[in-house]
């Protein structure tokens, strides 16, 4: 986890909105103002910044982040809207509802930051802060809220500050927010779904759709559940192959997913191997951990095995998607 850093504070502004672009360009994290609550932002397109998000919150798993952008253009190159997610987006964006839809094709959006699913969670803020901040980026920023898991989401940049002073770049202060509480996250599945209750009633989705939204399964909400949307508990990305985990030995048939400096038995003879971080670094390997699953799946493998990763900070994350990956295949 990065800590230690010097967190600056700067008051809502131009300045503080261009300050917040280039910190969110090189890599960082930046806490600004939503009308909801205060979201901790990093470039959705990075990866390593994404792990960042996890580990200054102390997130235990990989739940889906949403991703904020600037307008409806910006949103339909992440992704494809159907004509009942866009009649929601036209009546409701900006605004604090959430659309999860299927992504493009091309959508740049880190798979560490969309748990691997495919499918991207969505909004347009409608805080003037967050807007400029959006649109001096140019580009998504994937923001949770603002505060050590578990605790009570924030509302003033004090309580960002208290929370995340010395492990955050920097906090944009724009003020107590508005609505106070997170947004309404909408499934855009065959049947729309309400997937978490928030800042939008669910009676005035379900006058613009002209049909009540589902309710997700009893088992969307446990911990061996597949997520569905941030806010969710959440599973991840499971390959086709076998995943063995702890391995100390590799069969020439099957791709290793190696972790810091050490080999394994029959590690050149694999037949595939990448590794999470040969520095060991699991900020490193978190970032890494969906797209490299996805590489060696690719590959076809007999079975991916996996070398043994700390339970510690950002390790006890990956375990848990490793766990859920190895259950039952």
């Amino acid at each position: 986890m990065k800590t230690g850093l010097e967190t600056l504070i700067l008051p809502a502004g131009a300045a503080a909105a261009e300050a917040a672009a280039r910190t969110l360009a090189a890599g960082g994290l930046v806490a600004f103002p939503t009308e909801t609550v205060y979201g901790l932002g990093a470039d959705a397109a990075n990866a390593t910044a994404v792990a960042h998000i996890y580990s200054a919150k102390g997130r235990p798993a990989f739940n889906p982040l949403i991703a904020h952008v600037a307008d409806l253009a910006a949103a339909r190159r992440i992704g494809r809207f159907d004509a009942r997610a866009l009649r929601l987006a036209e009546a409701f964006w900006p605004g604090p509802l959430t659309l999860v839809v299927p992504k493009t094709d091309d959508c740049p959006v880190a798979d560490l930051a969309t748990a691997g699913l495919d499918t991207v969670a969505i909004r347009i803020p409608a805080h003037p802060v967050a807007q400029a901040i959006l649109r001096a980026f140019g580009g998504a920023v994937v923001a949770p809220s603002a505060n050590i898991s578990g605790h009570v989401s924030p509302t003033l940049a004090a309580h960002v500050e208290s929370d995340l002073a010395g492990r955050i770049d920097l906090i944009v202060d724009g003020g107590p927010v508005a609505v106070g509480v997170e947004s309404t996250i909408v499934g855009c599945f065959e049947t729309p779904m309400l997937l978490r209750p928030g800042g939008l009633s669910r009676e005035r989705i379900e006058a613009v759709l002209g049909a009540p939204l589902a309710r997700p399964p009893v088992e969307a909400e446990s911990d061996d559940s597949q997520p569905l949307a941030p806010g969710m508990l959440a599973s991840h990305y499971a390959p086709r192959a076998h995943v063995r985990l702890h391995a100390d030995e590799v069969a020439p048939d099957e791709a290793l997913l190696a972790f810091g400096p050490d080999h394994v038995r029959g590690q050149e003879a694999a037949a595939a191997v990448m590794n999470l971080s040969p520095a060991a670094d699991l900020d490193e390997a978190a970032a890494n951990l969906f797209g490299y699953l996805r590489s060696l799946d690719a590959k076809a493998p007999k079975a991916i095995v996996v070398m043994a990763i700390p339970e510690e900070g950002l390790g006890e994350a990956i375990n848990d998607r490793l766990r859920r990956a190895a259950v039952g295949r």
